[in-house]
């Protein structure tokens, strides 16, 4: 089977006898280690030259030989007729020549946090605590009916289905609107206004929600053939409010993501406890959950026999304790773990980390997992 054959048997009634082979956000590993996957300079990344996105990229793919890739935005024809890069003595900058802009490019920090040292937590100053302010805040999309125009930003997308990503599996990334609101209210702000005022997370929701869906409409004209929807903190409210805030919302996702011919993998982070029932009443086509960490057990076997083929199960590699430090033995241990709990959700099973990859990772261990994980085949059924 080719990569994508390996993922789309998964997604089948009969599951797959071949593994498919996962991470996710392989951009995080791709930002962190960038220098030890390809001797292109960093500024490749926001080149307005296909041609340079396609040498990076095949450099990462060596090492990073997973078996699907996140669909790429690009810029439109109009943009890329007026984009360069200028090589200056103090650094590389983006200039837009029509608009009479300049941005150095700065290569992120490695984990992604702030230069700075500050504190990566929303803590909005103006929380919106009206409708009208959240309708401010949340601008719904120009979502017309009949095809999307995307004036060229998917050539990128193209010339890699086209190329080197002919036989990978192409997905794309929305988050789940509630998860979203975080980015209004902050943690705090979040949690007590799902208990106090329901009524304005329900609206900012369902506005979320919007714009969620025309993502969903993107992604399939860009070419993907499923989305990975990212749930966090959700984890930690009631399981009676998890049902009523946000199922609805989720299954309305995978509703829609299945209405344009794709899959849909709902990535649940924390802990699912007392949630499994409603995770799987969202109806999504796969489902993702991290590795045990933080207090809480996540275990693939049970999972695997709790779910027991209604969905396609990913599996939830450790990926500090096993990935990064574990010795070549427990990682092929665990893998063939995962695998055989695949077995028993009836060959409906992709092979995954449960986190991102961490930057102490080497790539030589990416490419070993990656490995051993093709070459382990599932049991006979």
């Amino acid at each position: 089977m080719t990569a994508a054959q390996r993922i789309e048997s998964a997604f089948s009634s009969d599951g797959s006898s071949e593994i498919g082979v996962v991470v996710p956000y392989e951009e995080i590993y791709i930002r962190d280690r960038w220098e030890d996957l390809t001797s292109r300079p960093w500024w490749y990344r926001h080149s307005p030259e296909i041609e340079k996105q396609i040498e990076w990229w095949t450099d990462v793919r060596r090492f990073f030989d997973i078996d699907w890739f996140a669909v790429p935005g690009f810029y439109s024809h109009e943009e890329r007729k007026y984009l360069w890069i200028d090589h200056r003595p103090d650094g590389d900058y983006l200039i837009n020549s029509r608009r009479d802009l300049q941005r150095k490019i700065e290569r992120p920090a490695v984990g992604g946090w702030n230069r700075e040292g500050a504190v990566e937590s929303a803590r909005p100053e103006n929380p919106p605590d009206t409708f009208d302010e959240i309708d401010r805040r949340i601008r719904l999309p120009d979502d017309r009916p009949g095809p999307i125009d995307l004036e060229g930003r998917d050539d990128l997308a193209k010339a890699l289905l086209a190329g080197p990503a002919r036989d990978l599996f192409p997905i794309s990334h929305v988050s789940s609107p509630l998860w979203n609101c975080y980015g209004l209210w902050g943690f705090e702000g979040l949690m007590t206004r799902i208990v106090e005022r329901r009524d304005l997370v329900l609206h900012a929701s369902e506005r979320i929600l919007k714009r969620q869906l025309h993502s969903i409409r993107t992604a399939a004209a860009m070419g993907a053939k499923a989305v990975w929807i990212e749930e966090c903190l959700t984890d930690m409210i009631h399981p009676d409010e998890f049902a009523a805030l946000n199922v609805p919302l989720i299954a309305r996702m995978a509703d829609a993501i299945r209405a344009e011919g794709m899959k849909s993998i709902y990535y649940f982070c924390g802990d699912p406890s007392g949630k499994l029932d409603h995770i799987l009443s969202a109806g999504a086509d796969a489902i993702a959950f991290e590795e045990s960490k933080k207090g809480f057990r996540v275990d693939i076997e049970e999972l695997a026999e709790y779910v027991n083929g209604r969905s396609v199960l990913l599996g939830n590699l450790d990926a500090v304790g096993v990935l990064q430090n574990g010795t070549e033995e427990a990682l092929r241990a665990e893998i063939a773990r995962q695998v055989a709990a695949g077995r028993r959700n009836k060959g409906r099973f992709i092979m995954s980390v449960g986190s991102p990859v961490t930057p102490l990772t080497p790539p030589e261990r990416v490419r070993l997992y990656c490995d051993l994980a093709v070459a382990t085949r599932l049991p006979e059924r």
